[in-house]
């Protein structure tokens, strides 16, 4: 398991440049090309150049897993103060084209989660290094041991908190609005070989998980194959920069 020593830049005591600067150190491996990820000083979503992605297309459903205790941490995560999904507005627009285009067909997008603040990602290291919950063990990672999580699934330098992924699912809706998930095969956040993209599951199942990449890919998203729900713009607005402002 990879760990690093973890800093906030949330804290009115640490002094915004030093507070960043100790943050980028901790957060590097090298994104590609070879630049180290830094953490942007930005203290609000705004000034952070984030957008809530409802605001360009209202009928895209949220859901945020981490503002509560429905995830495999059993508990509400740092950061995640309210049920909003904030990107970058590039890719915002672009996700938002995805769900227009889908409405043609019945379809829409239902958000697990989007931008990830970096003390998000500190506490999930946090809670990789903790003991084991037999219980959130038998429901989100029943076949994996706790201790492979980091990185398979789990990375200590998330591309979510570059604001530019996205974790979702297809709904199919009816004419008054009512919205319901596709089968996928597995639940969202379910760590585990059955969760991968092209993994054997059941055909139907399996044409979903294609359905939706297919509708992703077209958006100019790229999935990440161990994981059905995960995709990033590609190419991401700016893959060396993170955030720590809050989801609210």
């Amino acid at each position: 398991m990879t760990t690093r020593t973890s800093v906030s830049c949330a804290s009115a005591t640490a002094p915004e440049r030093l507070c960043a600067l100790l943050a980028a150190l901790l957060l590097a491996p090298a994104v590609a090309g070879g630049e180290p990820v830094r953490v942007s000083p930005a203290r609000d979503a705004a000034a952070a150049g984030l957008v809530e992605v409802r605001t360009l297309a209202p009928g895209i459903r949220v859901e945020a897993r981490y503002a509560g205790p429905d995830n495999f941490t059993g508990a509400p995560v740092p950061g995640y103060e309210g049920n909003a999904c904030l990107l970058l507005r590039p890719v915002a627009e672009a996700l938002a084209r995805v769900q227009q285009d889908l409405q043609a067909e019945g379809l829409g997008l239902l958000v697990y989660d989007c931008y990830r603040p970096v003390r998000a990602v500190q506490a999930f290291m946090h809670w990789a290094r903790a003991d084991d919950d037999p219980g959130q063990k038998a429901r989100w990672y029943p076949r994996v041991d706790k201790d492979a999580l980091v990185p398979e699934y789990i990375a200590d330098s998330s591309g979510h908190s570059r604001g530019a992924t996205v974790d979702l699912t297809l709904v199919r809706c009816d004419g008054d609005g009512r919205c319901e998930p596709l089968d996928m095969g597995t639940p969202f956040d379910f760590f585990d070989p059955s969760a991968h993209t092209d993994a054997p599951v059941a055909p139907a199942q399996q044409a979903n998980r294609q359905r939706l990449r297919a509708a992703m890919v077209a958006g100019g998203f790229r999935n990440y194959t161990r994981e059905w729900w995960h995709y990033t713009l590609d190419p991401e607005p700016d893959p060396t920069l993170a955030y720590d402002v809050p989801v609210r």
